[in-house]
């Protein structure tokens, strides 16, 4: 059954996921982000550009020919993605086919709009039996 973690409190979404996009990259292991909309795909790609400051993270939109070779992938569709092993949602929604992944990792922001899409989308996973494990990113502590 699909894995589902939950990073919330999050004051920079795209930079904490580019910081756990990175963490990945470190074990090896492939990823899909799924991002429809185009802004924030945009703002995640030219971050993985420069993070880390001394190296990059090799990513690319789904639909380009380098896709099967890149390690880390940004699409909008996620039904023509072949990868299954972890897929990061930066989508208010739930996104389509997700339990064909080994598990999916939401970054929840401190706005309120993020708070109330992340709580109806804990709902979602609970209501189905998905086991969630919690991460609290605020600095707060």
């Amino acid at each position: 059954m699909t894995q589902v973690f939950f990073y919330h409190n999050v004051a920079d979404r795209i930079a904490a996921v580019v910081a756990l996009i990175g963490k990945a990259f470190l074990q090896r292991k492939a990823l899909l982000v799924y991002a429809p909309d185009a802004e924030v795909a945009g703002m995640l790609d030219r971050q993985l550009w420069t993070h880390p400051p001394t190296g990059f993270i090799p990513h690319v939109r789904g639909d380009s020919p380098l896709a099967a070779e890149t390690p880390v992938l940004i699409t909008n569709d996620l039904e023509s993605m072949l990868h299954n092993e972890r897929l990061f949602n930066l989508s208010s929604e739930i996104p389509p086919g997700f339990s064909r992944f080994n598990s999916v990792i939401e970054v929840v922001g401190q706005h309120e709009s993020e708070r109330l899409a992340g709580r109806d989308r804990v709902k979602f996973y609970k209501d189905r039996g998905y086991e969630i494990k919690y991460f609290n990113l605020s600095e707060k502590h």
